[in-house]
């Protein structure tokens, strides 16, 4: 079994070698996550150019579904991106909680796109990972819908997608892109409490104003 000095000083090496294309795309990707922890709407232009490289690797790596996951990034990006601009004379969308209606498309995301994907990775891919893969895009899909919506839930389906994001991408040889999901999974539990405080600060204000 290899000692953990060993593993650090494999890891190293692997990073080190790292081409220079994947750095950017990560670069971009912590950014992005950290403005949309901030609840800023430049996220979605650094979220566009990490998701654009993130597909280039993905598809190197052969993990096709989280290839069309980021594929559906870049749609719900843009779609977000729109959603959330301030519009002449009106405010922007404020972030809150999902409504039964919310919870319903999520579940209908995740319930029917976990199958879908599994069937078409395990059917028409050489994909070694099918299960694995299309669990990890099903739960990110209705993750990112919520965001698109400003919905606080978002962190929490994205977090489940992270948590297992994090050992597929490692099992794949993409360290640098396990490390990034996993500051991604940090900055989306501070995130969900930062979103629960603006919209307890908001929800207190209009209280005070009636």
């Amino acid at each position: 079994m290899m000692k953990l000095n060993e593993w650090i000083h494999q890891l190293g090496a692997e990073l080190t070698a790292t081409p220079l294309l994947h750095w950017i795309g990560v670069g971009c990707g912590i950014v992005q996550v950290l403005l949309a922890k901030a609840n800023n709407i430049l996220l979605y232009p650094f979220g566009i150019a990490s998701i654009l490289i993130t597909v280039y690797v993905l598809y190197d790596a052969g993990l096709y579904a989280e290839l069309l996951l980021n594929m559906y990034y870049l749609v719900m990006s843009i779609y977000g991106w729109l959603y959330w601009v301030k519009r002449r004379g009106a405010a922007p969308v404020p972030a809150s909680y999902s409504s039964r209606k919310d919870w319903l498309i999520t579940l209908l995301i995740t319930g029917l796109g976990f199958p879908t994907l599994y069937y078409a990775l395990a059917c028409f891919t050489d994909s070694t990972v099918p299960v694995w893969d299309a669990w990890v895009s099903a739960t990110a899909w209705a993750g990112m819908w919520l965001l698109a919506k400003r919905k606080i839930e978002n962190w929490i389906l994205l977090n489940i997608s992270n948590a297992f994001a994090i050992p597929l991408l490692a099992h794949k040889g993409l360290h640098l892109f396990a490390l990034l999901t996993l500051f991604l999974f940090i900055v989306a539990i501070f995130g969900y409490f930062e979103w629960r405080r603006i919209i307890g600060a908001r929800t207190k204000t209009l209280k005070d104003s009636i």
